[in-house]
Formats: structure tokens, C-alpha cells, sequence
């Protein structure tokens, strides 16, 4: 059905039918019964094909508007081109004495100069642009004296007066001899007719006349040309002022267009990667969102991150408040007052219209608000699970805890690592660092008790202790010392963990073993003294374990050779006595040890943990 009053509507915008007419769709929908849903339908396609109308018949006036205008300046300019008369006075002036280029500068009464009005075999664009003073260069000479003027060698004439920009422009085009003659029209000085070569050389007397009679040809054909210029100057205006308002036009066209892109992009929800995809669609380049650190957020388009320019002219931008443009990339400052919040960088070589430029800004200052909003709630988020696991630490609303941790994300009965920190100094930026941990990794992090905790679900204790001290680290310039414990299911697992994790903590501490993280397994004995289930045969191995598996595979004593060592002094000779061997026979089964063990297995801290773990294994050996 839609399609029948879909081509009903296009029949009457194709043969530009009365507004009226289209009212009659409607009236054919009711009378054939259609349901309300349906007429609805066809007076949206009625309303759709009106306005389509009226951007035709706007787009029809404009064109009629248009083409009555150029075709005014045609028939003005066909009275008399002075343009096209000039040019072939430049041209013949040029080809009659065979140089290399010719071209005329007219004197512009205002500024007291003159500048290029006409080129010939020019290649050079700053000397296009050109302007003499009076006096200046072989030109300003002529136009002082409204005399001819010729040289052989430009650079090596010491009667011009020489300046910078001139003698830049004369060697940008590679001029050498130049022959200027004055256009003077009723007596009054306008203008420089000018002949050169890129090659030394004299001009002859006839080559100046020839060329003074082209500058009376062409002050005639300006003079003619005088009763026109205003009103060519006012259509000129007329032209850039409706070129003007074309562009305004469609400035805001874009504008409005991007309006409702951004406004519905917050509306709906959006992020940064939605931004950049509509300015990707609207200004055509590769787009980055970058946070203050320069961090990508997100991308349209290519995915590399900014180099250390883009990252420079980001920081530049932010301080100066305003986009910013090196080569090929524009940047954009996302602020929220004095709030730095990154930037938007868009990958485009050629530079941005206004227009452009305002849309950038604009959607700048939507990322700052959707980033300012994601920080929002990040913050709620974070004080949720920050209460959450201090109500877990401290037992409180038992009955609650899972319901609560489930509407969080957080199961609490699966096996969680717990880290305790200490934060002195940065505190803020420590807290920050665990909240983003937790968050990344759908943990619980929370200050308690002027640590750090962290409790992080599906990590080993080892694992998630270098995790944490390395976020810290990043953004404290400080690893800090932390106990781990775990695995812990369960708000009292956790809570038990929490215990262990903090006599971790200072125990590393007590030892002076700062910026290190470690859990009771990396503390040796005390270790041992502070974990709750206290497994000591892990502990044994972790000692004795390649001596212990040497006799095993071996039928070899080293562990009864080490207890008699110890038992009798760590004198090798009472030993020997005590097992009835040769002192020899020590001595090698005692080196046979410090190549499994270590050379410090012997020194007086590491000595301790192996008579320990050698009592141990006799008790676990031997439990009665």
C-alpha cells in the first residue's frame, strides 16, 4: 500500500502539480476504507513530498536568480574585456621581444604601491603576489620616475634599491634582465609594463620603444575600461555576496545536521566511539579520542594511536582553549571548565572551513559532556562497590551481601584474590588506580582502614598483587607494598583472606621489604607462622624440595647428612664420625646440596628456614 502512494506522490512532484493536489492521496486512502495506521502513513508521505516541493521550487528560484545574474555580467563584460585586451598586450609585448616573461603592475593609489595586474610565463606564485613600493625594486624605480628603466643583471644592479621581499620574489621566478617602461594616461602615472629574461642580457633602444608603445596600447584599453569598473565592482559584490549566502546557507544546513546527530547521539546513550563515528561521517577523516594522557578512548577510522606530534598538538591545544592545526591533523580540546578532559584529533589534510571547524568544536564539547557523564558514573559505581566490600570487611548486613553484590556484577562465591596496600603519600591517586582495577576486572576495591583493599574474582593472589602494584605504580610513580591472600568464596573467606593479606602486609613492612607485593607462600616461615591453613608440607618442598627429590630418585642421604651436619655444629668431621663415613664423603654430599640449594643455603637467615623445614619434614615423615 505504501508503495502506491509513494508513486502517487512522486507522479505529482515529477510534473510540479499544485499543493492543492496533494491532498487528493489522502482523500483516496479514507474513501477506499484504509485504517487509521494507513492514512496516518499517507499524510506523513503527503507532508514529506510537500516539503520536498518547496526545497525544489527554493532551488528553482535560486537558479533562475542565478543565471539572470550571470548573465548581466556576460553582457557587461562583451562591451569591452579589458582582461582579455590586456593579456594580448602582455602576450605580443612578450612574444614581439622574445622574452622569457612579460607582465604589467598597476598602482594601487591607496596603499601607494603597485601590484601585478598581469602575468605572462610566470610560474612563480610569490611573485605573483608581488607589491612595489615607490622607489622599491626596478618597478618602484619606474613608478617614481615615470621613466623606462632596463638591466641587464637585476641582483648586480647597484642603482635599484634592493629589497628582501622583492629580490625573494624576483629569485623565486629566476629573473635576471628586466625592462620596465611606465603607463601613464593623461599625464597621471597608473601602472609598469614590464619584459624580462631569466639570462643576462641587454635590452636595445628599439626593444624600449617597441615596448613603450605596448604601455600606451594599454593605458587606452584602461582608460576605455574606467566607465565600466564601478559597475563591474558592484557585481562582483553581488556575486561574492550570493556566493556568500550559498555557503552560509549550507553552512547551516551542516550545522543544523550535525545538531540532531550529536543531540540524538546523547539522547540515546552514546559514547565516545558514537562520536567519533558521526564526525568521521560528517567532516571525512580519521578520528581518535584521546584522554588527557593520551590514551585512546576511541576510533574512527584508522586505529593507530597519535604519534608525538598529534599528542603534542592535543596538550597545545587544551592550553590554549581552541582547535589547533599542524599538518594534517586538527585538534580540538574536550574541557569542562578548567577540567582537562582529552581531545579529539581529526586525521584530514586539508584545512577546516568555519563551518567545519564549529562542528569539531562542537563535537569536543559533546565528548566533554558524555566523558563527564561516564565519570559519573563511574564515581556512584565505584562508592557502590567501595561500600559493598567495606560492609564485607566489617560483617555487616550479612543476609544482604549476595543480593546487593549480584545487582553490583559481583559474585561473591566464586574464588577472589585479595590485595592490601598501603597508600601513604598519592592516596587519592592510589584509589583511583584500584577502582580501575576493580572495575576492569569486576572486583570490589574500597580505602579501609587507611589501606587500599582489593578484591578481585578468577586471579591467582600472586596475579593480582602484580596487577595492582603496576596500576599504582602508573599512576603514582610508586610501587607500593602489598600483602596478598586468597583464594577466598564467600563474604567470611574473604574476610579471612583480608586478615591474612594484612599480616602480610606488615610483615613486609617489619622486614623493610617496601614496594614489594607478597603473600604468606613468598615469606618463608613467617609465611608459615602467619597463613591460616599453615601447609607445611608446601612449605617443606618450597625449602627442601630439590634435595628431597635427589634422594628420592637417587637412593642417596643428603637430608640425613644435613640433619647430622646441623645436629653436630656444622663441624664436617664430627658429622662424618656421627654417620661413620669419610670426611670426604661429607664434604661431597654437603656440596652436592649448595648445587641444588644455592651457595646461601649456609647463611644464617637461610640456615634457619632449612633446619625448620628439616624438622618439619621429620614431624610430617614421622607424625607420632
Amino acid at each position: 500500500m505504501s508503495a502506491v502512494w509513494t508513486t502517487a506522490y512522486l507522479d505529482l512532484l515529477a510534473r510540479d502539480a499544485d499543493p492543492a493536489e496533494f491532498d487528493r492521496p489522502v482523500d483516496a486512502a479514507r474513501r477506499a476504507g484504509a485504517d487509521p495506521a494507513a492514512v496516518a502513513e499517507v499524510e506523513r508521505a503527503r507532508e514529506s513530498a510537500l516539503r520536498v516541493r518547496e526545497v525544489l521550487e527554493a532551488r528553482r528560484r535560486r537558479e533562475h536568480e542565478l543565471s539572470a545574474l550571470f548573465q548581466t555580467a556576460g553582457d557587461l563584460a562583451s562591451l569591452t574585456d579589458v582582461d582579455a585586451v590586456l593579456h594580448a598586450i602582455v602576450s605580443r609585448s612578450r612574444d614581439l621581444l622574445h622574452s622569457d616573461v612579460a607582465y604589467l603592475s598597476l598602482m594601487d593609489a591607496a596603499a601607494g604601491d603597485t601590484y601585478m595586474r598581469v602575468t605572462v610565463g610566470c610560474t612563480s606564485e610569490l611573485f605573483r603576489a608581488v607589491r612595489l613600493s615607490l622607489g622599491a625594486g626596478l618597478g618602484g624605480m619606474v613608478a617614481q620616475t615615470g621613466t623606462a628603466y632596463a638591466t641587464s643583471a637585476y641582483f648586480e644592479d647597484h642603482r635599484i634599491d634592493h629589497t628582501a621581499t622583492i629580490d625573494a620574489a624576483v629569485a623565486d621566478e629566476g629573473l635576471s634582465a628586466i625592462l620596465g617602461v611606465p603607463l601613464v594616461l593623461g599625464g597621471q602615472f597608473i601602472g609598469v609594463l614590464y619584459a624580462a629574461h631569466r639570462s643576462v642580457r641587454p635590452f636595445a633602444a628599439a626593444e624600449i620603444a617597441l615596448l613603450t608603445s605596448f604601455a600606451a596600447h594599454a593605458a587606452i584599453a584602461l582608460d576605455k575600461a574606467r566607465a565600466l569598473s564601478e559597475t563591474r565592482a558592484a557585481l562582483r559584490d553581488l556575486q561574492v555576496a550570493d556566493e556568500m549566502l550559498r555557503a552560509r546557507t549550507v553552512a547551516v544546513e551542516r550545522a543544523a545536521e550535525a545538531h540532531d546527530r550529536f543531540f540524538g547521539l546523547v539522547l540515546r546513550g552514546g559514547d565516545a566511539a558514537a562520536v567519533a563515528a558521526e564526525v568521521r561521517t560528517l567532516l571525512a577523516g580519521d578520528v581518535l579520542v584521546v584522554d588527557a594522557d593520551g590514551t585512546v578512548l576511541a576510533a574512527a577510522g584508522s586505529s593507530a594511536g597519535p604519534t608525538a606530534a598529534e599528542a603534542a598538538l592535543a596538550r597545545r591545544a587544551a592550553t590554549a582553549g581552541r582547535t589547533l592545526r599542524a599538518e594534517g591533523v586538527h585538534a580540538a580540546p574536550v574541557v569542562a571548565g578548567a577540567d582537562v578532559l582529552g581531545a579529539l584529533l581529526l586525521r584530514r589534510g586539508e584545512p577546516l572551513e568555519e563551518a567545519d571547524r564549529r562542528i569539531l568544536e562542537r563535537a569536543a564539547l559533546v565528548s566533554a559532556l558524555l566523558l563527564l557523564f561516564r565519570r559519573s558514573v563511574a564515581a556512584a559505581e565505584d562508592r557502590l562497590r567501595g561500600e559493598l566490600l567495606e560492609d564485607v570487611l566489617l560483617d555487616r548486613d550479612g543476609s544482604g551481601l549476595p543480593a546487593r553484590a549480584r545487582r553490583a556484577g559481583i559474585d561473591l562465591s566464586v574464588p577472589h584474590a585479595v590485595v592490601v596496600a598501603e597508600i601513604a603519600g598519592q592516596r587519592g591517586l592510589a584509589a583511583d588506580a584500584g577502582a580501575s582495577v576493580a572495575a576492569a576486572r569486576g572486583g570490589l576495591s574500597a580505602v579501609h582502614d587507611g589501606r587500599l583493599v582489593i578484591v578481585l574474582p578468577h586471579l591467582s593472589p600472586a596475579a593480582a598483587g602484580a596487577l595492582v602494584s603496576a596500576e599504582v605504580a602508573r599512576r603514582t610513580g610508586r610501587s607500593p607494598t602489598a600483602g596478598v591472600a586468597g583464594p577466598a568464596a564467600g563474604s567470611h573467606e574473604v574476610r579471612a583472606a583480608h586478615a591474612e593479606a594484612l599480616r602480610c602486609l606488615r610483615t613486609l613492612q617489619a622486614l623493610g621489604r617496601t614496594g614489594e607485593a607478597a603473600g604468606s607462600a613468598d615469606l618463608g616461615f613467617v609465611g608459615l607462622l602467619l597463613a591460616d591453613d599453615r601447609d607445611v608440607p608446601t612449605y617443606v618442598r618450597s625449602v627442601l624440595g630439590p634435595v628431597l627429590d635427589y634422594d628420592e630418585r637417587r637412593g642417596t642421604e643428603l637430608v640425613a647428612t644435613l640433619r647430622a651436619y646441623f645436629a653436630e655444629g656444622a663441624a664436617v668431621a664430627r658429622t662424618a664420625a656421627a654417620l661413620h663415613l669419610h670426611a670426604n664423603t661429607v664434604t661431597q654430599r654437603l656440596d652436592r646440596v649448595t648445587r641444588l640449594l644455592g651457595a646461601d643455603w649456609s647463611a644464617p637467615e637461610r640456615r634457619l628456614e632449612v633446619q625448620l623445614a628439616l624438622r618439619l619434614e621429620a614431624l610430617v615423615r614421622h607424625p607420632d
